[in-house]
């Protein structure tokens, strides 16, 4: 399963053509396995001004796999793994990021991004990354 962060999703609903909105693309039309957290379903979701786009792109992303995991353990880990980059020297400057990350490590989840935040959890923590 590779879980697709908001990064590549909202490059995708803008049309936007990329490397990873082109893996993206094919894997939905292809092989599939392709899946999203809570998360990410809510940060793709708030960026839509129009309630007809809202409405339709929530539909789409509700009919992939949706991982609802947001648990205290996932939390703690999300903590842990956050303190050991910073002790690196790496900064990571949004909380649900550590949160997808960290779930992605525990699940073996494959992650496809384009945010610099990951960086230091495929460095250092073993994330595994796709990489169009």
């Amino acid at each position: 399963m590779v879980i697709v962060d908001s990064s590549v999703w909202i490059d995708a609903f803008n049309g936007q053509i990329t490397p990873h909105t082109r893996w993206l693309e094919a894997r939905l039309t292809g092989s599939g396995g392709v899946g999203l957290t809570s998360l990410v379903l809510c940060e793709v979701l708030r960026g839509f001004r129009s309630d007809q786009q809202f409405q339709q792109t929530k539909i789409q992303l509700l009919a992939l796999p949706i991982f609802d995991r947001v648990s205290s353990e996932l939390a703690q880990e999300s903590a842990e793994n956050f303190r050991i980059l910073r002790k690196r020297g790496v900064t990571v400057r949004k909380t649900i990021d550590c949160l997808i990350a960290t779930f992605c490590i525990l699940e073996g989840y494959e992650l496809l991004h384009k945010d610099t935040d990951y960086q230091g959890f495929e460095d250092f923590l073993g994330l595994k990354v796709v990489h169009p």
